[in-house]
């Protein structure tokens, strides 16, 4: 019922309500009569039983409309502010069931609040992160303008800052990854290529080597998410390795993973469990890189839970770090 509607008044509800009583009572007081009338019985006792009961019923019918009256005031109040502690007690099953059924509504709905009141203080809470984030190459790059740097270190926090700008995208992208998914068999090597093209200049800049073969493998994936993660491993591996070389190769021992390897400084073994984690960045993010987010990784786990796919790491301190992507709907050429 719409607000501007107007409902009928109370007396008539309380009537709609019990009208099955009160056509039961009529019907009961037919039947006698009619019995009455049929055998020629005086009406007058009749009538004087039929007044007392009508007197009686009348003031049950009088407390019943008073009392209805009673819980619509509690439920009207309680439509300004639902709670249902405070809503009336129940009069028989049904209206028990509505009760907990209003209960589980409740918790539902403060549920879902919390969810999204979570949700909001870890978008507050990155967005400023990214903010501050971001600030560094912008103040970088007005520094290099003022000295009058050449077009590469320019451009070199220009692709910074696109990363940066990637990752949020792929950060609010993913809280409703499911809408943006188009799977279909992809060709593991375009992928792969185009993630390395991408940083080919990170590679020369830093002096790394790229160890790369044809892969030949296609892959039942979403390739603009698919090469998203490949892009945050790359990220992380040339972030984290000072000097040597990063492999990407299918693994040996397992026919349907790809392999992201680099001789970087590693992780430490009680950071392992935790760099799936949002936020956590473990030893190199507190004493290395202090830029370190901890969101990359987590997106990486997340998008290929999605994905259906699974990655792990394998890493020690100095010993560099291995990335296994398990693509179990890879299919490999054979020669």
């Amino acid at each position: 019922m719409s607000a501007g509607e107007r409902r009928p008044p109370l007396v008539l509800r309380y009537a709609r309500k019990h009208w099955k009583y009160f056509a039961l009572l009529a019907a009961f007081a037919v039947i006698f009569l009619t019995v009455f009338w049929l055998y020629e019985l005086p009406l007058e006792p009749v009538l004087y039983g039929g007044a007392l009961c009508a007197v009686i019923g009348a003031a049950f019918v009088l407390i019943g409309f008073v009392r209805f009256r009673a819980r619509h005031a509690r439920l009207a109040a309680l439509a300004e502010r639902f709670e249902p502690e405070h809503l009336p007690e129940p009069q028989d099953a049904i209206e028990a069931d509505y009760h907990a059924i209003l209960h589980a509504l409740e918790r539902r709905e403060r549920e879902a609040e919390n969810r999204l009141s979570e949700a909001r203080r870890d978008l507050v809470d990155y967005y400023t992160m990214w903010a501050h984030q971001i600030k560094t190459p912008i103040a970088a790059m007005r520094l290099l303008l003022q000295t009058g740097a050449k077009r590469e270190e320019l451009e070199e926090e220009l692709f910074r800052i696109e990363q940066y700008v990637e990752m949020v995208l792929g950060y609010l992208r993913s809280e409703s990854l499911s809408g943006d998914l188009l799977v279909s068999r992809c060709d593991l090597d375009a992928i792969v290529r185009g993630c390395v093209r991408k940083y080919r200049k990170q590679f020369i800049r830093k002096r790394i080597a790229l160890r790369y073969e044809p892969l030949r493998a296609t892959v039942l994936t979403d390739a603009k998410w698919l090469a998203f993660v490949i892009e945050q491993l790359l990220a992380n591996a040339l972030k984290y390795t000072p000097q040597g070389s990063i492999a990407i190769e299918m693994a040996a021992d397992r026919p349907d993973a790809l392999v992201i390897a680099d001789t970087g400084i590693g992780i430490r073994a009680e950071d392992l469990p935790r760099v799936f984690e949002k936020g956590y960045t473990g030893f190199n993010g507190r004493e290395g890189d202090r830029r370190a987010t901890g969101i990359g990784l987590y997106l990486c786990k997340r998008i290929l839970a999605r994905l259906g796919h699974t990655i792990e790491i394998e890493s020690s301190p100095g010993h560099g770090t291995r990335v296994i992507l398990g693509l179990d709907s890879l299919d490999v050429e054979t020669e």
